[in-house]
């Protein structure tokens, strides 16, 4: 976990087939919504809201691609470490 200036973030390998697409987007946007603060989803210098699956599907995450989940506060960190292992089952798929 990488903590800065009071935002705590993680990466993730994206390992579904399909890639990011608007099924595990709303997934991820279903989890986001839970959080006290934002979560953001960033791929290279793209940083969108994990509670918007449009926003997320704008990042265009094929299989392979890195992208990082951070939140605004350590309160959220259970979270992220959702979406995390959600991302790591290939979104159930």
């Amino acid at each position: 976990m990488v903590k800065r200036n009071q935002e705590f973030s993680k990466e993730v390998v994206i390992v579904n087939q399909l890639g990011l697409h608007a099924r595990s987007a709303a997934k991820i946007a279903k989890l986001a919504k839970h959080a006290k603060s934002t979560i953001w989803v960033i791929k290279d210098r793209d940083k969108v809201d994990a509670s918007s699956i449009i926003d997320v599907l704008t990042l265009a995450c094929p299989k392979g691609s890195k992208i990082e989940l951070s939140a605004d506060s350590q309160v959220d960190i259970d979270i992220i470490n959702d979406i995390i292992a959600l991302i790591e089952r290939g979104f159930e798929e």
